[in-house]
């Protein structure tokens, strides 16, 4: 009942561009923060970038930051990932999450997994690739 699809991966090549998003239904992303993580062949899933409630704050890894950049409607339930100048490095499924609890703080969101975020979509490839 409460889900999370995520779509725009594709194969690009290096220094392309991908938009993903992120839908959720069931519920709204009105009161949760939301993050993007990733999970490279052979790694552990990591954080990639979250945003809080009313996209005031964001946080992005190291390795996205200047590349990257989230967004979110919330009046559309969707949460986007700008990804610029992509490298190999970046292939991997990335998926959204939403916390598993509502809050009306504006403080910056959390880049932790479980339990913080609670609600996981399936995923979608992104391959970097010449």
């Amino acid at each position: 009942q409460l889900q999370l699809v995520e779509s725009g991966g594709g194969l690009v090549q290096p220094g392309g561009s991908l938009r993903l998003s992120c839908a959720a239904s069931g519920f709204t992303f009105n009161y949760r923060p939301i993050g993007w993580f990733r999970q490279a062949p052979g790694k552990e899933r990591e954080g990639v970038s979250c945003i809080n409630i009313d996209g005031g704050r964001t946080n992005y890894a190291d390795s996205v930051k200047g590349r990257f950049t989230i967004s979110r409607d919330n009046a559309k339930n969707t949460v986007y990932l700008q990804m610029n100048s992509l490298r190999p490095e970046d292939t991997a499924v990335y998926y959204c999450a939403a916390s598993g609890f509502t809050t009306t703080s504006q403080a910056m969101c959390s880049m932790e997994q479980e339990p913080y975020y609670a609600y996981w979509g399936q995923g979608t490839q992104v391959t970097v690739s010449s």
